[in-house]
This record gives structure tokens, sequence and C-alpha cells, in this order.
């Protein structure tokens, strides 16, 4: 297994930093999690949306003054070269970080600090351990914007995701449904969040402090042009989970997931709704490659042996 590391594709055991690493002691970075999905008939990875994910990340990186020399499409080249000289034939996760690589600490200054590119991938089956979740509410809240932005994916803002997973396994949950400071619906330890009610599908608003989800987008799309739904983004009250008809969880590393108990209340009668079963089917077929309309969401990358 192979890693894009310092500017060269290295074996994994010797992608290696040191323990002076600032983003190791200060969490200086920013990452993405990429899905690529294997498509037997076609023996190809399906990356999905990739150019989207570089493009939130080099974002993030402008935030943190990590300065590093690729653009979005030498990253989606870097990227489909990797899994290529992989030789990937299952569901993998791909997981890019930039970050402050300067050997140093005692230093809070992100215009001093040099920074890095890294990439790994990794084999990946089902994130959330379960098909159907169980839910409760965190008592952990989401981070606000003035504190650190919620909107990018900061490698140390993800301890606030941790502590609300990790509450929520030991209780004995699936996942965590985490409210920001006003006491709104906020999303997933890692995922976003969607209701369904009389018909509409609402989802919090940018300003709730969610992450802008790539499969966010692609499922508003989906519901707005293949179901004719209507997409209403708000502030969601947490009583309108326990009423609601059907809630999923939406993200790259879940797919599209429903939620079928919150705090040990059924939603609706406890099954998978039908909007989010339709909406579920649809998304898989795009993901591996197998509708026509949207494969130019999906960067195909055929597995080949390459000698380091």
């Amino acid at each position: 297994m192979l890693a894009f590391f310092r500017g060269n594709y290295v074996p994994l055991s010797q992608a290696k930093v040191s323990v002076m690493t600032h983003a190791l002691h200060y969490g200086t970075g920013v990452f993405e999690g990429i899905r690529g999905n294997w498509n037997e008939e076609q023996g190809v990875v399906n990356i999905f949306r990739l150019r989207e994910h570089y493009d939130r990340l080099l974002r993030g990186a402008r935030l943190l003054m990590l300065n590093i020399p690729y653009t979005v499409d030498q990253l989606c080249d870097i990227t489909v070269e990797l899994v290529e000289r992989n030789e990937h034939s299952q569901d993998i996760y791909i997981r890019p970080l930039v970050y402050k690589s300067a050997e140093l600490v005692a230093n809070l200054k992100l215009q001093e600090l040099e920074s890095d590119f890294t990439l790994i991938t990794v084999p990946f089956g089902n994130y959330l351990g379960s098909d159907l979740l169980h839910c409760c509410t965190s008592s952990w809240r989401r981070v606000d914007d003035p504190m650190i932005p919620a909107r990018l994916k900061i490698c140390g803002i993800y301890v606030n995701s941790i502590l609300a997973k990790t509450e929520a396994t030991l209780a004995g949950f699936d996942e965590a449904i985490i409210l920001n400071q006003d006491g709104h619906v906020c999303e997933g330890s890692g995922e976003n969040l969607f209701v369904i009610s009389d018909g509409q599908m609402i989802t919090p608003s940018l300003e709730d402090n969610v992450l802008p989800g790539i499969t966010r987008d692609t499922v508003v799309q989906l519901a707005q042009s293949e179901l004719g739904l209507k997409v209403v983004e708000r502030s969601i009250d947490r009583s309108e989970l326990y009423l609601a008809d059907e809630v999923f969880l939406t993200g790259t590393a879940a797919h599209l997931t429903p939620v079928v108990e919150l705090d040990h209340r059924l939603i609706a009668d406890g099954n998978a709704g039908p909007i989010s079963s339709k909406l579920q089917k649809m998304y898989f077929d795009i993901v591996v490659g197998r509708n026509e309309k949207f494969r130019h969401w999906c960067t195909p990358a055929s597995p080949r042996l390459v000698t380091v």
C-alpha cells in the first residue's frame, strides 16, 4: 500500500511525521473524506464528487494559512494515481490532509509555519455499523463559527464530534444528534441531518453551524430534480425530530442512513421511510456509476500495478 507523502508516492510504512509536528500538537490541519465505490461490472473505483471535495479542502487551507503547491486539478490527478497504484478492488475511503508540518511547538502564529499535503487510501465498509440508526441527543453542543468555523473540516474541531460520538456509543446508541448553542438541531457527529415532515424535506441551514456537506448537496439536488420534493433549509427544533415522518443522516462515510429511533422514541413506525428509501437506492446507484445521468459526479480509477 502506498501513500502520497512529501511530494512522492511512498510505501505507507514510510509516510511518517515527527512527534514535534505542529499539527499533531495543535490540530492545525484540514482534511477531507472522499468515497471510492467499487463497480465490479466496470472494474473501476468510482470516486464520488472529487473536485468538490478538493474545492472545500483548499478553502479550509486558505483559512488556516496552509500553503501547498497544488491546484484542484493536480490534487485530483494525484488522487486517481494513488488509487490506481494501490490496486483497490473494493470500496475505499480517501483521506487527503493539509497540515502544518513545521517541527515546532509553542508557536501559535500560522504565518510562520510551513505546510504540507499527504494522501492515503484505505478499504472501507459500513461506517456507522448499522443500516437503521438508533440515536441520542448529545449533551455536547456544536461549536459556533466565532469559535472555530464549522463549515470546514478543520482537524482540531473534530474533538467536538469525538466527544459526542463516544458519549452516544458508550450509552448503547449508534450515533449522536448534536444541537447548536441556540438549542436547535445541528447534525450527527459526522453527518448532515434531514427531516421529512408533511411532504417537505427539511435540513438545518448553514447558519446553524452545519458543515456544507457534499452528500448533503447531492441529496438536496436529487430530492428536488428526481422526486419533485420541496427542500427547506431552516432551524429545526429538537421536538420536531420526535414528530417527524422520517429522519435520516447523510455523509461521505455514512452515505444515506435512516434514523428510526431517537432518545428511545420511535421515529414514525420505527422503520425506514419511503422517501429516504427511494433517495438511498438512487444515491447508491449513482455513487457506483450505474446512473448515466449523474456519471459526471464519478471519477473512475482502474487498478493497475505500478512499481515504486
